[in-house]
């Protein structure tokens, strides 16, 4: 099972990756669970300053901005 995690404390971009990367993820067909991280001593555990951040399978893959679900596709698939 693949573990996507969404870094940020619940603002629009957030919820927005959070969004797009469910999209890629569901294109993809792959099993997947989602968690939502908003602890900021968490979230600076993964080395992530800038949110949102995009964490799959405890790689930090993106930081500080929203990538459309084509592009997280592109990095998950």
């Amino acid at each position: 099972m693949t573990k996507i995690q969404i870094l940020g404390t619940g603002c629009a971009k957030c919820n927005k990756l959070a969004e797009n990367a469910k999209q890629a993820a569901e294109a993809l067909g792959l099993d997947y669970e989602m968690e939502k991280v908003t602890d900021l001593n968490q979230i600076m555990s993964f080395g992530v300053m800038t949110t949102p951040g995009l964490v799959v399978d405890g790689k930090v893959l993106v930081v500080g901005k929203v990538p459309s679900p084509a592009d997280i596709e592109k990095m998950i698939g």
